[in-house]
């Protein structure tokens, strides 16, 4: 049977988990303990995260790759590549070509952006090993284009690509000490440890991937003689996959935007990491970098969130695995369903250890984001499981806030009251001929919404958020006008009329609270007519690619939102579920040991 990548990565998955579970036992049982839950969960999800967006960027490693070798390669010959004396060259050309991609990861903003994903973690253990990122196949294809031009064959450079990247595996640890000569020729622990390290004699050193002759070839290597310092030297200090894929893009961002010199602009992405230019250094300063002053992110964790995250998480590997199994055989248009479906869960997670929501929360994100994908998917029987799910555990979540909050009553019997004509609006548009009654039930629920919203605001605060808002629903309303039948005309005009005022209310809300909850809650209000503008053309102007996936996508993105940010204080951030502890209170699940 012919394996893709994807599934090989997957038969190989509880082989990682063993050698992971085998050195937690054996790192317990000498008193050196290498490993929190909180940090491991994260790589982890981190390399779940990179295999299942590699469904949808390999067309900029394999795609291209295969289309110069057809186009430029200048000498065909299968046999000798196929051949173990071909096997063995592809594979220390592959990694040739690596180890210049891996140092350009570090000496290259742009490249450096994509690869700090592998060494965000300040800790060095096996699932550090799995930490990859998602946007590196961008770029990065363009260092192997050499092995296309030469001739050697897509299935070759996959196969070798597989292999350089399991070797690697195996020397993320600190278990294992100097191997003597093998020291000398390949990438072992004591060398990849060098790399991983912040110390000042051991930055950017040592990038081969299976071989370390490059390094000392061209003057790269350095040998382990003091203790390292694992992470980077801007601390991550966040359990967000997303954020973490995407921070250093940020930086680079904001820095090119606040550039005054339009070479400058550009210098940014292509100097090394680090580099600023003076006027924004000037404007925007930064601490220098102090290895002394180092210390470990890890915000506390209760012994129920420990309990909750590994059971999540558990579950999360259990559907990438079986994502990546039927990947190849999926239309690219469901493989960025699940994409988003499984990246929205492991947010979740990442958020809930965090401490920036609770575990209620995080069934609320995955019952929205399995309600998308089953629709998405046409899974109706599912669909009608999910959907009324996700806004009952919604409910259930303010319902138990509510009752910790007394003196917020008022603010948690309209959100619920708005929730519960959601999920009536919900209910009804799951069945053929219950469009009107779905309709009045959102009708309904925006006015709640708008009634909360002037619970801490004046009405319509900002006369330009109204004008704007009901200028774009006339717009819409204009555009389906012609296609609506007379009961329709009046219905969709009222319901324009709604959630234009709706929003305008959330965001002149915003306007006067001036905070991050109110700016998260006028968001929802703009999502929320995103998704009904989409509804509508899809069903009455003409039909959507991927609509159901957009229209609920968007939604949920309003309800979320808007729960988690329309009532003030604590309450907004985390759920009774798992409160947050105080600072002494680490939890006793997680894992902590010396690193002596």
């Amino acid at each position: 049977m012919k394996l893709s990548p994807s599934q090989v990565i997957v038969l190989a998955t509880p082989v990682f988990l063993l050698m992971i579970a085998a050195e937690i036992a054996w790192g317990l049982w000498r008193g050196r303990n290498t490993y929190r839950l909180n940090d491991a969960v994260n790589s982890i999800s981190l390399g779940m995260l990179s295999q299942i967006s590699a469904v949808l960027t390999r067309l900029f490693r394999i795609g291209i790759y295969t289309a110069v070798y057809g186009w430029v390669s200048v000498w065909h010959n299968d046999d000798f590549w196929t051949s173990p004396l071909g096997w063995l060259l592809a594979l220390v050309f592959y990694d040739f070509c690596y180890y210049w991609l891996h140092r350009a990861g570090h000496e290259v903003a742009v490249f450096w952006a994509a690869h700090v994903v592998h060494h965000q973690s300040q800790d060095y253990n096996l699932s550090t090993a799995l930490r990859q990122t998602s946007s590196g196949a961008l770029l990065g294809w363009v260092f192997y284009l050499p092995m296309a031009i030469a001739g050697v064959p897509p299935l070759v450079f996959g196969v070798v690509a597989l292999v350089d990247l399991l070797y690697q595996f195996w020397v993320h640890t600190e278990h294992v000490g100097k191997l003597g000569w093998f020291d000398r020729w390949f990438c072992s622990p004591s060398n990849h440890r060098v790399h991983h390290a912040v110390n000042d004699r051991y930055l950017d050193r040592n990038y081969g991937g299976i071989l370390v002759v490059w390094d000392r070839l061209f003057g790269s290597f350095r040998e382990e003689d003091e203790k390292c310092v694992y992470g980077t030297r801007a601390p991550l200090e966040s359990w967000d996959p997303l954020w973490s894929n995407a921070e250093v893009y940020w930086a680079l961002a904001k820095d090119s935007w606040h550039a005054k010199s339009w070479a400058d602009k550009v210098r940014v992405w292509f100097k090394p990491p680090g580099w600023r230019p003076a006027d924004v250094a000037a404007r925007f300063p930064k601490l220098p970098f102090a290895l002394e002053e180092v210390r470990r992110y890890h915000p506390p964790m209760t012994r129920a969130m420990a309990w909750f995250a590994g059971v999540q998480f558990a579950a999360i590997l259990g559907g990438v695995a079986l994502f990546l199994w039927h990947a190849d055989q999926l239309p690219v248009s469901q493989s960025a369903v699940w994409l988003a479906a499984l990246t929205a869960s492991l947010w979740a997670v990442g958020a809930a250890m965090q401490g920036r929501i609770g575990m209620a929360m995080v069934l609320v994100v995955q019952a929205a984001a399995l309600s998308t994908a089953t629709a998405a998917q046409g899974w109706i029987e599912l669909h009608r499981v999910f959907k009324p799910l996700a806004m009952l555990l919604a409910i259930a979540f303010v319902l138990a806030r509510s009752q910790r909050l007394r003196h917020e009553r008022r603010h948690h019997l309209l959100l619920v009251a708005a929730l519960v004509m959601c999920l009536a609006g919900d209910v009804f548009l799951m069945f053929p001929g219950y469009f009107i009654p779905g309709l009045a039930s959102f009708l309904v629920g925006h006015l709640c919404y708008t009634a909360l919203f002037r619970q801490d605001a004046r009405w319509f605060a900002s006369l330009p958020a109204l004008a704007a808002t009901l200028l774009a629903a006339a717009g819409m309303y204009a555009y389906l006008h012609p296609a609506l039948g007379p009961v329709l005309k009046v219905a969709v005009a009222a319901y324009a009329l709604v959630i234009a005022l709706m929003a305008a209310q959330a965001i002149g809300r915003a306007t006067v609270l001036r905070d991050a909850p109110s700016v998260a809650v006028a968001a929802g209000a703009l999502f929320f007519m995103l998704s009904d503008t989409l509804l509508a053309i899809n069903r009455f102007a003409q039909p959507l690619p991927m609509a159901q996936f957009w229209v609920l996508a968007t939604y949920y993105a309003a309800q979320v939102l808007i729960v988690r940010n329309a009532l003030s204080g604590a309450a907004a951030v985390t759920s009774p579920a798992s409160p947050a502890p105080p600072p002494a209170a680490a939890s006793a699940a997680t894992w902590t040991g010396s690193r002596a």
